[in-house]
């Protein structure tokens, strides 16, 4: 897995390259964790990231409210998956498109 931080003022954007599962998670963590106290504002760039499984739901999930935490480049596979925790516990991900079906 690699992991590409970028950091401008008080944003981050965090482009990980690759599959997200448990594997991965502790580094993508990691990455998080590393960033500077002054950013409230982290972005993860899914371009790159084919697949994720429920490793990815936790990571994305924020863990301090300081900070905003949003998510684009997503392909269709982590998309679904997030639709679908979305369908399941409502309020979870704000922002997220209605899922096919509501449609």
């Amino acid at each position: 897995m690699d992991i590409i931080t970028a950091v401008t003022g008080t944003s981050a954007r965090i482009t990980p390259c690759g599959d997200i599962d448990s594997d991965a998670l502790a580094p993508l963590r990691a990455a998080a964790d590393a960033l500077p106290p002054h950013v409230t504002d982290v972005q993860w760039d899914l371009h790159d990231t084919p697949f994720m499984d429920v490793s990815g739901l936790h990571l994305l999930l924020p863990a301090s409210a300081q900070r905003r935490v949003t998510v684009t480049g997503l392909r269709s596979q982590p998309l679904r998956l997030l639709l679908l925790a979305a369908d399941i516990n409502p309020g979870t991900f704000d922002g997220l498109p209605a899922s096919p079906a509501e449609s």
